[in-house]
């Protein structure tokens, strides 16, 4: 029996232990977080799935696990189809299927600090009308069958200085504090990590690749707040730093102080606060507003010391980007490097262009058909070599102090084919058109998405992810509220309108399954543009990221002059921002591709 397997049949006699017919095991934490300590790893744990957004149900005889678009393919080399199906949300989802595999009058058990409210209340219902119930379990049973459950860290906080933050955590929490008084609300939950990192300027060391700290918190109208995290994480420094208006309590005492707020008007997120936090309010007796995280917003809008610190760390990043793509250029080609080693080699030039943290997320290396699989994560299994005549594709990004990166770059080793030029150039097309986009004040994101897709849909052809997302300041990689997605698609994350001084991805691909993929992502800033006679203020993007474009990919003849323009002049800014790092024959080489297209 495989460790999967076997896994998946302890899990089952749990549940026959707790009386339950099945349960949901969504990949998230207490806090709603993409991106989760290895405490909270249950779902990889059970299925092998090492994705970063995906859910399973077990019940008796069958289980399911369900992933979007971005997944398809992860899925299935990771999790084994002789014990799990596989669902593409958003076709269906673990609702619609509970309505329709959930044995009448069973009891579906669900873990309430793991889920929202709103998706308690649809699971809820679908489950009624199979005569079945939805059942909030005081312990998750994967936690008793799983042995050898890492601990939650214990790593300590840091101050993160104004100099980056660009504002107090006093001044936040007070306009926190009058925007409680406008909406007649005591006080205000918050539970996101990245929130409440924002909100108090601290930083943490608790979720790989993201710098949170396992914590929940409280801001109330007069300006105080509760902060509830390990004591053993908090010292000296930080406990300064966080002044006499601010309570300390330990993390596993949040709970029992929601009781005490009996009488309270208490705004909670619905969409970032699960659902066992509602019931506490409720049964304390507190008046609960849901309304919207009063972080998230003013935590989008970058500052200008937010700004700066962006800028100056994309510089340093792409000059580690150009270092590795020379040493790419040199070493692909005689043979030898593998995913792996490029990885490994990227990260080390970024170690030494200052001062990096952690990286932003887990590098995608991807060669030829790796390269197809959206979120890939090379491993000894599955790592392949860079092999003449290929697509390579790797997208990556470094936490500094002052800013966090992503970036992605396809690079052909060796000659390109004629189709994949065709595809590379369409991408490019997309991304330019973009990233040159004029919009009015009140636009969405989903209003652009097509701008990105339009030259692929030319020729009958898309990509299954969103174009753009939101990017945090030495924060979360993937932050909201702001994305760049289909309108209705699993992704879109609601449908909030651009505003300056947010930062996005933009970041269109192409993906031919079992054979190549293309990406080229650039981090784009939101700008007010001055538009003469304009009835409207006028948002643009200011690119962020600057690395060369493969030249070899581009098949000149499919862009227009203005195309050609934009190429031309973002290749000169590259060698304007990154050439001065450099020297010898890497600026040779970055000077040779930064030559204009025609």
């Amino acid at each position: 029996m495989s460790s999967s397997e076997a896994r998946l049949s302890a899990l089952r006699e749990q549940l026959k232990a707790d009386r339950l017919d099945g349960f949901v095991v969504p990949l998230t934490d207490e806090h709603m977080s993409e991106y989760v300590g290895s405490y909270a790893q249950r779902l990889a744990w059970l299925t092998g799935f090492q994705g970063s957004a995906g859910a399973a149900v077990v019940l008796p005889e069958e289980a399911a696990i369900f992933t979007d678009g971005r997944y398809t393919l992860q899925v299935r080399d990771q999790v084994d189809g002789k014990h799990w199906s596989y669902q593409s949300v958003p076709e269906t989802s673990i609702a619609a299927w509970l309505k329709e595999h959930a044995p009448e009058g069973g009891r579906i058990g669900y873990d309430p600090w793991l889920h929202t409210k709103d998706w308690v209340a649809k699971a809820k219902a679908a489950l009624k009308e199979k005569g079945a119930e939805l059942i909030a379990v005081g312990r998750n049973p994967i936690d008793v069958v799983w042995s050898e459950r890492p601990e939650p860290s214990k790593a300590r906080l840091v101050v993160h200085p104004e100099q980056y933050a660009g504002k107090s955590s006093a001044a936040k929490r007070q306009e926190m504090a009058d925007w409680l008084k406008e909406q007649k609300a005591d006080s205000a939950v918050l539970s996101a990590l990245d929130s409440i990192a924002w909100t108090f300027n601290v930083r943490g060391q608790d979720v790989e690749h993201t710098p949170v700290a396992l914590s929940f918190a409280l801001v109330h109208d007069d300006g105080t707040s509760d902060l509830f995290v390990a004591s053993e994480k908090l010292g000296d420094a930080v406990r300064q730093h966080l002044g006499n208006g601010v309570r300390m309590h330990e993390r596993d005492e949040f709970a029992s102080f929601l009781g005490t707020l009996k009488g309270k008007t208490v705004v909670a997120d619905p969409e970032r606060a699960v659902a066992a936090i509602f019931e506490a309010l409720e049964q304390a007796g507190a008046k609960v507003v849901q309304k919207r995280d009063p972080s998230v917003l003013p935590k989008a809008i970058k500052n200008e010391a937010e700004i700066a610190g962006h800028q100056a760390a994309q510089a340093r990043d792409g000059g580690a980007l150009v270092r590795f793509l020379h040493w790419l250029s040199i070493e692909a080609p005689r043979g030898g490097v593998d995913e792996l080693k490029a990885a490994a080699q990227l990260q080390e030039f970024r170690q030494q262009c200052g001062d990096l943290r952690d990286l932003s997320f887990d590098t995608i290396s991807g060669a030829g058909p790796n390269g197809a699989i959206v979120h890939y994560r090379v491993t000894e299994e599955t790592n392949r070599p860079l092999e003449m005549n290929s697509l390579y594709l790797v997208d990556s990004g470094g936490q500094y102090p002052d800013g966090t990166t992503d970036v992605t770059r396809t690079v052909t080793i060796g000659e390109p084919t004629a189709e994949m030029r065709d595809r590379f150039t369409r991408v490019l097309k997309g991304h330019i058109a973009l990233s040159e986009a004029r919009f009015p004040q009140g636009t969405r994101g989903t209003q652009l998405d097509s701008f990105a897709r339009q030259y692929l849909w030319q020729v009958g052809l898309d990509y299954a992810h969103g174009t753009g997302h939101g990017v945090g300041s030495y924060l979360a990689v993937h932050e909201g509220p702001q994305r760049i997605s289909p309108a209705g698609s699993s992704q879109s994350g609601g449908d909030e309108p651009l505003r300056a001084g947010m930062i996005l991805s933009n970041e269109p691909g192409y993906y031919k399954a079992g054979e190549y993929g293309i990406r080229i992502e650039n981090l784009v800033l939101v700008r007010e543009i001055e538009v003469e006679g304009a009835e409207k203020q006028v948002l643009g993007f200011e690119t962020l990221t600057f690395a060369p474009i493969d030249r070899n990919l581009i098949d000149v003849g499919l862009l227009t002059a203005e195309e050609r323009q934009w190429v031309d002049k973002y290749h000169a800014r590259v060698l304007e921002v990154v050439g001065p790092q450099l020297e010898g024959e890497p600026l040779e080489w970055l000077k040779s591709q930064c030559e204009p297209l025609s």
